[in-house]
């Protein structure tokens, strides 16, 4: 599965005394930019396209990131959509709705 391309969705939940919330998710999504994976940012979440070695890194990094920026403490929810046989693609998913 590590060299499968996968969808992987990441919402972080970082909490700051001195920050704003929202500039901490900034961060993350521009880590997440920065990247060079493929995603779609969501209302709840942002969703990136990849091997599944290479998103879990993003993971991570997002995670620092957000430490790095100012929070003091974060939640971080992943789902991870994978197929036994084929790839996982943003575009499969969404392309009726663009």
């Amino acid at each position: 599965m590590k060299n499968k391309v996968v969808n992987v969705a990441v919402q972080v939940l970082p909490v700051a005394r001195d920050k704003n919330s929202y500039a901490l998710v900034d961060e993350a999504i521009a880590l997440i930019d920065r990247s060079g994976v493929s995603y779609r940012v969501t209302p709840f979440e942002t969703v990136m396209e990849g091997t599944y070695e290479r998103l879990m890194e993003v993971v991570e990094e997002v995670q620092a990131a957000c430490y790095k920026a100012g929070a003091d403490t974060l939640m971080c929810y992943v789902k991870i959509q994978s197929r036994a046989e084929g790839e996982v693609r943003i575009l499969d998913k969404m392309e009726k709705y663009d």
